[in-house]
């Protein structure tokens, strides 16, 4: 397997005829997917999705993919293809389009209807054009070819990109179950027809190329939702991604069998739900949905919510309701249920969730003690038979986690692709294309842009250093006033500290060595206020480092008398 490190130089020229694939996001983590494709100086975009913050993102709402190394070429953009409507591909795209709305967006016909309600949020009309599975379109120099798989959302799409001499099959998001809810299978006659043809460079989804064997049946855990059902003798709270049209359809079709009525809270959950009716793929039972004001309506043996907060978000109904701080007070005989995996990095928000309600007395249903979820991802198994039915030429595992994408690649290699053909690729890295062969060719930038409320990329890495150290290690402030001719201290130093167990007067041994720092420093010629507050800053982090084994943010204040 090729791998480098991110101090490669930016590409050369590409070569003529090739086709450059430069990731910008969604390789070495899990979210914010996106690849930028270059063929005769055009470029197509499949996917443009977000990441959620972890702990170590204090204040940061999304994280989107970096623009900057497109963002003086949009004219030169075919088109946006976007393969499913899960957040984590199509999340950013309203963020790619505040800098040129008028480029296409082409995607099946429920991820384009999510796609426009979260535009519309954001006071954009795109042009959009909708398709479907077998079909084929010509965006400049790209043939776009659609094929039909199955993921954790309806309508789920992979990408056959052709150019006058290479073939690139990116599968999106996906997995083979075979006994779908919705009976739309993953097509491998379409996968193999394209292995026929030659396919130069396969980029596979690597979530769970971890994991032996092959992914358990959607259908497969009704009978664990269904025993929830049956066991429960107050409420069912029901928690699972916005997005999971599949899992609303069970716990509605459980909820008509057990006579419950359904309310359905959270703004994103009632909205793609709502999408999702309007256009077939969400079965609603007649009577069965109730407005939430109107839950109360029904004793709380036939009341069931279901609202977003799987994954511990903080201002999600779930979490609300563990903190006591939501209209429905969860208590003893209600029974959760989390409806959904664990995205990495929020174990310990989801584990906080649980804690939480499981003190009120609710009985929680999570995938740890009862198969309550299904993955949207292939297993190893299923990422062997595609290999060996599509026999790619190249491979470059994509959408995962460094092992992940290590685990991908060494199947592939177990295949028999080539070692040398097999192409571990990071965020920012440009892959080339030419006459067969993939080879990483450069570097481009490709840092994470932060959405911090309303500022989009104002919050750097600086920023959040300085909130992590405000939050972990807590702060000092202390302001000294001097006279402004001689340089003695003449008031304060003046200390004020938060965050911190020790009581204040811990810090009144410092103010004699502040004082003293100060005035030695004066006489030696050092005046400007910006220095002597440096000369504080030294003193007071000094004492506080090896007195107290804590490194705070220091504020020092110098005032000129």
């Amino acid at each position: 397997m090729s791998n480098q490190h991110l101090d490669l130089p930016e590409p050369g020229p590409l070569a003529p005829g090739g086709v450059r694939v430069t990731p910008l996001g969604g390789l070495g983590e899990v979210g914010r997917n996106m690849t930028v494709i270059e063929h005769q100086g055009r470029l197509l975009v499949v996917d443009c999705g977000v990441l959620f913050p972890e702990d170590h993102h204090p204040g940061v709402d999304l994280i989107l993919p970096d623009f900057s190394s497109i963002e003086d070429r949009l004219d030169d953009v075919e088109a946006v293809v976007l393969t499913h409507g899960h957040e984590d591909h199509i999340g950013a795209v309203p963020y790619l389009l505040r800098l040129k709305p008028d480029i296409p967006l082409i995607g099946s016909t429920l991820t384009l209807a999510l796609v426009e309600a979260k535009l519309k949020e954001h006071r954009i009309k795109p042009y959009t054009l909708g398709v479907t599975e077998g079909r084929r379109e010509q965006l400049g120099v790209f043939e776009v070819e659609f094929i039909a798989v199955n993921h954790s959302i309806p309508d789920a799409l992979a990408v056959a990109i052709r150019t006058e001499d290479q073939l690139i099959l990116h599968t999106g998001d996906f997995k083979m179950d075979q006994l779908p809810l919705d009976r739309r299978i993953t097509d491998l006659r379409a996968f193999a027809r394209l292995g026929e043809e030659g396919v130069d460079l396969f980029l596979v989804d690597s979530t769970n190329a971890e994991v032996p064997g092959f992914t358990v049946h959607e259908k497969d855990i009704y009978p664990a939702i269904e025993r929830v059902f049956a066991k429960a003798q107050r409420r069912i709270i029901v928690a699972c991604f916005s997005s999971h049209v599949h899992r609303v359809q069970q716990v509605l079709d459980a909820a008509a069998e057990y006579g419950r009525k359904v309310a359905i809270v959270g703004r994103s959950m009632v909205r793609n739900m709502g999408i999702a009716e309007d256009l077939g793929y969400l079965h609603v039972p007649p009577g069965v949905v109730v407005d939430f004001k109107k839950l109360g309506d029904y004793p709380e043996d036939r009341q069931v919510l279901i609202c977003t907060g799987s994954q511990g978000e903080p201002m999600a109904a779930l979490s609300r309701m563990a903190n006591r701080d939501h209209k429905i007070e969860v208590g003893e005989g209600d029974t959760v249920l989390l409806a959904s995996s664990l995205i990495p990095g929020n174990e310990n928000a989801v584990y906080r969730v649980i804690n939480g309600l499981m003190r009120l007395g609710a009985d929680v249903v999570h995938k740890g003690n009862a198969r309550v979820h299904v993955s949207g991802h292939a297993s190893a198994g299923e990422l062997l038979y595609c290999y060996n039915i599509i026999r790619p030429r190249n491979v470059m595992p994509v959408h995962g986690e460094w092992r992940h994408l290590v685990a991908n690649g060494r199947l592939a290699e177990q295949t028999g692709v080539p070692s040398s053909n097999v192409v571990l690729a990071e965020d920012g890295y440009v892959v080339d294309l030419v006459g067969g062969k993939a080879r990483i060719a450069g570097a481009v930038d490709c840092g994470y842009v932060y959405v911090d409320g309303s500022s989009v990329g104002a919050t750097d890495e600086a920023l959040l250093k300085d909130r992590r150290i405000l939050r972990d290690e807590g702060f000092v402030t202390v302001v000294v006033g001097v006279d402004a001719s001689t340089g003695r201290v003449t008031t304060g130093p003046e200390i004020l500290a938060r965050g911190f167990a020790e009581d204040v007067a811990v810090f009144e041994n410092i103010a004699p060595q502040i004082k003293d720092a100060v005035e030695q420093a004066a006489a030696k010629g050092v005046t400007d206020t910006h220095q002597l507050q440096q000369v504080v800053r030294r003193t007071v982090g000094s004492y506080v480092g090896g007195k107290l084994r804590r490194r705070p943010m220091i504020i020092p204040v110098v005032i000129e008398a």
